[in-house]
């Protein structure tokens, strides 16, 4: 039996992922030369054991930062990403929760239970393409997690890169699992030069076929 399970976060406005594509850049108000920047981003999905992921409605609104010092700059950042589980174990298995619960097997994680969870990758001077990433999978990026309000500050010199983490759900049960956040605020400062973000999903399944599924969204400039 299928459970739709829906989580919102005050104060934002976030969506999706999806594969890189074209962006299309508007301005709310034409000619200003501090005009907020809208950035629609395209939806994605992607198939893993056990789980479909999909992130749609994602965009940016992106400012500059009020201090008015060039190195400081503001992204709200809305989505909806949605996690289609059809097979997991009931309730809570861990903290061994690889193949048998034998510990440190099959990659198994530290918490026990299969989880949703999404946010954004940040750098500074940095592409968020698969070197960014691979360096975040492998532990060389910090985690930063932002506050109950919706927003979180980062501190970012050049080439420093951080994963924001948004919001997470357990996943005690198969069924449709769901993060939604609405304009849910990155402040950036002390990156004088251009920086870029990226919206990852990550689905991670436990049990005897222990998987863990992500899907990133399109890279796109927070000026």
């Amino acid at each position: 039996m299928s459970n739709n399970r829906t989580s919102g976060l005050r104060g934002g406005r976030v969506v999706g992922i999806g594969a890189a594509a074209t962006i299309a850049v508007g301005l709310f108000s034409a000619g200003a030369a501090n005009a907020d920047t809208f950035v629609p981003l395209p939806d994605g999905e992607k198939l893993g054991p056990g789980v479909t992921i999909t992130r749609t409605g994602e965009h940016a609104v992106i400012s500059p930062s009020l201090a008015a010092n060039g190195a400081g700059r503001v992204a709200w950042v809305s989505g909806n990403a949605t996690a289609d589980v059809t097979v997991t174990p009931e309730g809570e298995e861990g903290p061994n929760n690889g193949p048998a619960n034998a510990p440190g097997t099959n990659n198994s994680s530290t918490h026990g239970v299969s989880q949703l969870n999404t946010g954004y990758i940040v750098g500074c001077q940095v592409a968020i393409g698969d070197d960014a990433i691979a360096a975040g999978l492998s532990g060389g990026i910090d985690l930063e997690g932002g506050s109950l309000g919706g927003s979180i500050g980062l501190e970012l010199g050049p080439g420093d890169v951080k994963f924001v983490q948004i919001e997470h759900k357990n996943i005690p049960e198969p069924g449709v699992y769901s993060v939604e956040y609405q304009d849910y605020e990155i402040q950036i400062q002390g990156c004088a030069g251009y920086a870029q973000a990226r919206s990852y999903t990550v689905v991670e399944i436990i049990g005897d076929h222990y998987s863990k599924t992500t899907l990133y969204g399109a890279p796109f400039s927070i000026g």
